[in-house]
């Protein structure tokens, strides 16, 4: 069974840190792109960040220089940091995995949700004012 199950969530007042973990079974995380996405109450799901084969990472225009996408080949796993969290962060925060992938991926292959095919149940963030 492929499975991917998301830790880290929680409350948090803006302008504080939270590390999201994506901890996936059988799948190679390595092999593929993994992503962050989130869906804010009452909007779609929208992309978040991501890293492909070759460790290039993406992120949306919303969070750049402030989360951090990472993943550790030997645990399996892959990582969100989050600083510096504002209210408009506030959304359920979901992992996914892409099909298998060439080693380098484009910024529209890895934005788009239908290139992955397994998805995490999520984890709530909540960043309060």
């Amino acid at each position: 069974q492929v499975q991917l199950v998301e830790s880290g969530g929680g409350l948090v007042q803006a302008g504080n840190s939270l590390r999201l973990s994506c901890a996936a079974s059988g799948r190679t995380l390595s092999d593929r792109v993994t992503g962050w996405f989130r869906r804010a109450p009452g909007k779609e799901r929208e992309f978040v960040a991501a890293i492909d084969r070759a460790g290039g990472e993406y992120y949306a225009d919303s969070v750049e220089g402030r989360f951090t996408i990472s993943r550790a080949n030997a645990e399996n796993s892959a990582s969100l940091q989050m600083n510096s969290l504002e209210p408009d962060d506030t959304a359920v925060y979901y992992c996914a995995a892409s099909r298998r992938t060439a080693f380098y991926a484009t910024r529209a292959y890895v934005t788009a949700q239908s290139s992955y095919d397994t998805w995490g149940q999520g984890t709530q963030v909540t960043v309060s004012s």
